[in-house]
């Protein structure tokens, strides 16, 4: 149990104990009371010789009946007293709890955002690679073969692809990374894809495209995050345009690392689910591992990049937006978690 919520149940304790002891109180003036009405009935039957028993008597019920009078102000003060301090913390638990899991989504999209920054770098490293150069600008099987086995290399070293294609001026995939693994891909028409369009319309070497997550069929239907930058005659910021280099980031495994990794505490887990989410507010991965592309998430972020809420079911909603790195600025998409009351 966190702090706040300790206090919180302290605070509960400290109800419970002071209603207790009231009814005891009322328990005690009421026995009082009656001791009090006996008293003054034998002291009647008494006659003369009771007169002064019965004024102690009457003390003893105008006693009990101030400290029936102090316990119902006493409890109707603490009652509401109490309640207000409970409203409270619970609005403090919800806040702080809210902004805690803004602050876990935030973590998560960071991760994701400095991951794939180092997925556009690499891809506009490697589009100056001579083997990928010469491989359209010669267009021989020599030049294909090699950067075929240029990309092997590569791959074997970075684990996060699934493959490597170079793409020529009209399209058509001329090399890969793993043509044994996805023989499929070799001549593969991509001339329609977003992701060379806008590869081949980058204004120069330093620029990149970046397309959605998305299934590709000649990946065997594995979910991609895919990158894609022109290869330029010499490998030159400003050369002549010769055709795309498309990498293709395996995105299920290195995303579950990422919203399975947010650090929960073993009471939260089963009732919280992380997830990153598209500017379409699409799912691209999840913990529980539902939803992925086929769910769309309602998120009510009321215009700002981070913040949370309690949505109309009672769960608390953190949420932060693409903060981008460096020359990555995001695709638009989101952190969130949802998390159920405990």
């Amino acid at each position: 149990m966190s702090e706040p919520e300790r206090i919180l149940e302290l605070t509960r304790a400290v109800h419970d104990v002071a209603s207790d002891k009231i009814q005891e109180i009322k328990r005690v003036t009421g026995t009082t009371r009656i001791l009090s009405l006996n008293a003054l009935i034998e002291a009647t039957r008494a006659g003369e010789a009771g007169k002064g028993f019965a004024v102690v008597a009457n003390e003893v019920k105008n006693v009990s009946t101030s400290i029936d009078s102090i316990t119902q102000s006493l409890e109707g003060e603490l009652s509401s007293t109490i309640a207000d301090l409970m409203n409270l913390g619970e609005t403090l638990i919800g806040q702080l709890r809210g902004s805690r899991l803004a602050d876990l989504a935030l973590n998560m999209i960071e991760i994701i955002d400095r991951n794939l920054y180092e997925r556009s770098c690499d891809v506009r490293w490697w589009a100056t690679d001579s083997a990928m150069v010469d491989c359209l600008a010669d267009a021989t099987p020599t030049a294909t073969a090699y950067a075929s086995k240029r990309l092997g290399v590569i791959l074997d070293s970075y684990t996060v692809y699934l493959d490597l294609w170079v793409v020529d001026a009209n399209g058509r995939v001329v090399a890969t990374g793993r043509p044994d693994r996805y023989p499929r891909a070799v001549g593969t028409d991509v001339s329609r894809e977003a992701w060379f369009q806008n590869a081949m319309a980058t204004a120069d070497g330093t620029e990149f495209a970046m397309a959605d997550i998305s299934s590709v069929g000649a990946l065997d239907g594995a979910l991609v995050a895919t990158y894609a930058t022109a290869i330029r005659a010499g490998g030159d910021v400003n050369g002549e345009l010769l055709g795309a280099l498309g990498i293709f980031f395996d995105w299920r495994p290195q995303a579950d690392g990422v919203v399975k990794g947010v650090r929960l505490r073993p009471e939260e887990k089963d009732r919280t689910r992380c997830l990153l989410i598209d500017a379409n507010r699409k799912v691209l991965a999840s913990s529980d591992g539902n939803g992925i592309l086929s769910e769309t998430i309602r998120l009510e972020t009321g215009s700002t990049d981070m913040g949370s809420y309690v949505d109309e079911v009672g769960r608390i909603v953190g949420f932060a937006a693409t903060p981008g790195y460096e020359t990555y600025e995001g695709m638009g998409w989101y952190g969130v978690i949802i998390q159920l009351p405990s």
